[in-house]
């Protein structure tokens, strides 16, 4: 691939506080980028096979990402096989829900909720934006394109997929947590789903810290979900017209749950 000289001319002539809330990747560059960390991370995890969970998550999924703004990017929903509650995005648009998330939520809201979170995280390139922010946007080109330093790639892909970390993947800062929460909540209420579900799984979720903290720590470390975030939810779905009458989850949801609380 090759190197673009305009990125080049970008990178020197903006400031350092503005290139940290800007991505210098093109669309094509995330994906790549993303699909070399998903062969990572798809060594050191196992999938989960049940066809009929993994049609499942895939067609909520791609539900929601249809009615969000216009995707740059081909979404890929997996399910891991892993006990924990947590749900990740890599940059271009690959996203993996644990087995152990699809169990902790309660309604299809909820699940709906995290999934669409994690869609907000990919459209506004919260992943690209950090590694980008951390190792510059040359040295990105090199590890996308397969030259430069084999160590230092690795090092790339290492933070992006959150080796050594629970699979958490970057932590975000608190706006980009809000902005994709603040996504998600459009994405429900396009999709008719009622978007109270991400407040409530959030409260599920400080429950479950406060019973079995290392089930949920993995969520905890990455996306934290305080008071203050269940609020900025509430504030959000606030300033929508009407919310009544949105679909809180569905027979199909409850027969995937059952299932896979029966493994």
């Amino acid at each position: 691939m090759k190197k673009i000289p305009l990125i080049f001319f970008v990178a020197m002539t903006l400031s350092c506080a503005v290139i940290n809330q800007l991505n210098l990747l093109t669309p094509e560059q995330e994906v790549e980028l993303g699909r070399q960390a998903s062969r990572e991370v798809e060594r050191s995890v196992r999938l989960y096979r049940d066809p009929l969970v993994r049609a499942y998550i895939d067609s909520l999924g791609q539900a929601l990402v249809r009615v969000s703004a216009r995707s740059q990017f081909r979404y890929y929903f997996k399910v891991v096989d892993a006990p924990e509650v947590n749900a990740f995005a890599l940059p271009g648009g690959f996203i993996y829900v644990n087995l152990g998330l699809i169990k902790a939520a309660e309604t299809e809201s909820e699940l709906a909720g995290v999934i669409g979170h994690e869609i907000g995280h990919v459209e506004m390139h919260h992943g690209a934006k950090k590694i980008s922010q951390q190792y510059g946007v040359a040295v990105l080109v090199d590890v996308i394109s397969g030259s430069g330093d084999p160590s230092l790639k690795r090092k790339v892909i290492a933070q992006l997929v959150g080796f050594g970390g629970g699979l958490g993947v970057l932590r975000y800062g608190r706006e980009a947590e809000r902005e994709s929460d603040a996504f998600a909540v459009r994405c429900m209420v396009n999709a008719r789903v009622d978007p109270e579900g991400i407040a409530r799984f959030f409260e599920t979720l400080l429950k479950l810290h406060k019973r079995e903290p290392k089930g949920v720590e993995g969520w905890f470390a990455t996306h934290p979900p305080t008071q203050s975030r269940i609020d900025f939810v509430r504030s959000e779905i606030a300033k929508l017209p009407n919310t009544s009458g949105l679909k809180k989850t569905s027979a199909r949801f409850e027969q995937i749950r059952a299932r896979v609380l029966r493994r």
